[in-house]
């Protein structure tokens, strides 16, 4: 018997994991029979680290040494503008590293953001063996469609620094999308509404049996459930500094307990009209230690968070004009992630596309449910399995979510592979030097939709060498996206046979180092 592959969904707030058994996925409780995880990693001053609700725990009695939301940090520059947001917002100290990456700083000790995350997802991998009682080595791990190639690589690094062979890459909306239409055998348009703790992704797919085409994907990295969570918190301290005069700004330990506070009105607000809520000797003033009472209406909620959800639906509109499909086309609307509870952002939804959301399986499990399938599906021995087994097994065809070229004369990027085209694909495209008797050139890889490069993301570069002196040479540059949907880039000279490509190495803070081939 194989040993099971589990897939697991890395959320920005929480992660769940998920086993396919004896044809139908079950999602994996832990010892204390809770599903859900959140994504949190305390380190203690005795050298230990606890992962999970008890790191949780510690967000308000050590938010110094507890890292919470380190989704929103991966595969992203330290200059990059939503890791300064993180960096004035965080409680916890973020620091350039040597690779120009962010390093998280406890108790003196730096780590890379792959290393916080591949804590999360060994705990996972622990509640999986100890449920199955057999070792994991395999996974399936989801990642939010819109992620650029820094950080799928960095994810998938994280589950091989958790000691476990990465098998695949998946797109959350369409592991969302895999778990609705498993076994289902129907024909019908879908959209995902995908709107997590730190992201928002929406998909299009045509569901055709057990074919799953995705036609187009668009989405937020920086835009989730913990906006909702900043938007209270931001009206509490304007409210507390009414009441008592004290601004808490500096105060992170305050600005700790009312966010926590703010979440739990958050969750309370899905099934009250009105919350009230206190904090005990918030902070101490002049005269002694002040509470801080607090109330708030669903209404009220919503007037100051409902543009956070119109901004979901730009990104609903780009997708489906990508996709080519009408609003009114859409036979379903599948709603995924913990935000998606929230009443007021359901009904957003169903106004907006005309249609009742579908909301019969678990939001916070979906993902995990669609990985575990893919799992199950990437871990059989078809060799042993009959022919019309094999091709009941759902075929996902899935999209790059962002255009890759290179940059050309005039700071432009000429795009080789176009955003949302099926992968795995492989596109090559010829170029010429910019003037004869030139015997090497610069090739740089941009990821994005800007017609000027240096306004999206650069991948990186590399130098091809030995060209063709006698003319100006003709260099063909080819792209390649495998279904992890992770870039490999190759350049050739045709004349002179000179060819160039490149290993992207990821360092972990220890000085391991781990390649992988991305150009």
């Amino acid at each position: 018997m194989k040993a099971p592959v589990i897939g697991i969904d890395l959320g920005t707030s929480n992660s769940v994991v998920s086993v396919v058994i004896d044809g139908e996925p079950v999602v994996i409780p832990d010892e204390t029979n809770r599903t859900i995880q959140p994504s949190a990693v305390s380190f203690l001053a005795n050298g230990k680290i606890i992962v999970g609700y008890k790191a949780k725990e510690r967000l308000l009695i050590d938010p110094l040494h507890t890292i919470s939301y380190v989704k929103r940090l991966i595969g992203r520059r330290f200059d990059d503008p939503d890791i300064q947001k993180a960096i004035r917002l965080s409680p916890y100290p973020i620091v350039r590293g040597e690779d120009d990456f962010p390093r998280i700083i406890c108790y003196d000790i730096d780590y890379t953001v792959p290393e916080i995350s591949a804590m999360i997802v060994r705990r996972m991998k622990q509640i999986a063996e100890k449920f199955l009682g057999v070792p994991v080595e395999q996974a399936v791990i989801t990642v939010p469609a819109n992620f650029n190639d820094f950080q799928r690589n960095e994810t998938k690094l994280a589950g091989e620094l958790a000691g476990l062979e990465v098998l695949r890459i998946i797109n959350e909306p369409t592991a969302a999308a895999l778990a609705y239409g498993y076994k289902r055998g129907e024909k019908m348009t879908i959209a995902i509404y995908d709107f997590g703790g730190g992201t928002f992704d929406i998909t299009i797919l045509r569901l055709n049996n057990t074919l799953f085409e995705v036609l187009s994907t668009a989405g937020d990295t920086f835009l989730g459930g913990e906006d909702f969570d900043r938007r209270l918190l931001e009206y509490m301290m304007v409210a507390f500094k009414h009441q008592s005069g004290v601004d808490l700004s500096n105060d992170k330990m305050a600005i700790q307990r009312m966010k926590a506070l703010g979440e739990k009105v958050k969750i309370e607000l899905s099934d009250r009209k009105r919350v009230k809520a206190q904090v005990k000797e918030l902070t101490t003033g002049a005269d002694g230690p002040m509470d801080f009472n607090f109330s708030i209406t669903q209404e009220g909620f919503r007037e100051r968070c409902s543009d956070i959800v119109e901004r979901t639906f730009e990104v609903c509109d780009e997708a489906l004009g990508l996709a080519g499909i009408r609003k009114r086309e859409i036979d379903c609307v599948i709603l995924v992630g913990g935000t998606t509870r929230i009443p007021f952002v359901r009904e957003m939804v169903e106004l907006h596309f005309g249609n009742s959301a579908f909301r019969e399986i678990n939001p916070d499990e979906v993902v995990a449910i669609g990985a575990g399938i893919q799992a199950s599906i990437l871990g059989r021995d078809f060799d042993e399995e009959s022919s019309e087994q094999l091709m009941q097994a759902p075929l996902l065809l899935d999209v790059t979510p962002q255009s890759l070229g290179i940059l050309t004369v005039g700071g432009m990027m000429d795009v080789v592979i176009t955003r949302n085209s099926v992968i795995p694909t492989e596109q090559t495209r010829y170029f010429t030097t910019a003037y004869a008797s030139q015997d090497r050139a610069l090739i740089e890889v941009f990821q994005g939709e800007s017609r000027n490069a240096r306004e999206n993301l650069k991948l990186g570069e590399f130098e091809l060498n030995g060209l063709s002196v006698d003319e100006r040479a003709k260099i063909g540059i080819t792209f390649e996206i495998d279904t992890n949907g992770i870039v490999k880039v190759r350049a050739k000279d045709d004349v002179t046979g000179a060819e160039q490509q490149v290993q992207i190495r990821l360092n972990t803070s220890d000085g391991r180092t781990i390649e992988n081939p991305w150009m």
